[in-house]
């Protein structure tokens, strides 16, 4: 039985939404690399209630089908605490999130350099090399200055990652708008 395919928006209004999505995030990105203790402190604070938030979740899940349970409240009960030490201590907040991607970026350069070495003398290994020795350079600046450093790293991070990812928006917003016909 044939099924019809989905339809897919038109490139005009997947490209006008595209584009100004890509422009708020390279301006956010812009803004944050100006001010990287602001965007680290709201970082720490998002993730906060995000995991105070699942906390909750989890916990009224808890108390719907397995209230008696001990070992069941502690998962929604880490999660809350956690998120309450975030939240109101959100200097260490922003420490344990530099820790996490200090430790993201440790592991991200051993497994370039793992594929590198696997995919070895394939064309592109080399550039799986360079990103293994950015991450471990990026991993050993966090570490080294660990946790001061981690105030305006965090954010400095998350900027870069913003201005990249509205770039990209951006240019591939372009694209579509260019090739609709309006």
């Amino acid at each position: 039985m044939n099924q019809p395919e989905p339809a897919l928006p038109t490139p005009g209004t997947l490209g006008r939404y595209t584009l100004i999505t890509g422009i708020l995030l390279a301006i956010l990105g812009t803004v944050g690399i100006l001010l990287p203790t602001v965007v680290s402190l709201g970082t720490s604070v998002l993730i906060a209630w995000l995991m105070i938030a699942g906390g909750l979740f989890w916990a009224y899940h808890t108390w719907q089908y397995n209230a008696r349970n001990f070992m069941d409240w502690l998962k929604p009960v880490l999660l809350i605490v956690s998120g309450g030490l975030m939240l109101f201590y959100p200097l260490s907040g922003v420490a344990a999130v530099g820790m996490l991607l200090s430790i993201y970026l440790l592991l991200d350069a051993f497994g370039s350099f793992a594929l590198a070495s696997a995919i070895r003398p394939a064309s592109g290994w080399g550039w799986m090399v360079f990103n293994g020795i950015v991450s471990l350079a990026l991993a050993i600046l966090f570490l080294v200055g660990w946790p001061e450093t981690s105030l305006w790293l965090v954010g400095l991070y998350v900027s870069i990652s913003l201005v990249f990812d509205g770039w990209a928006l951006i240019i591939i917003g372009w694209a579509l708008r260019k090739s609709s016909v309006i």
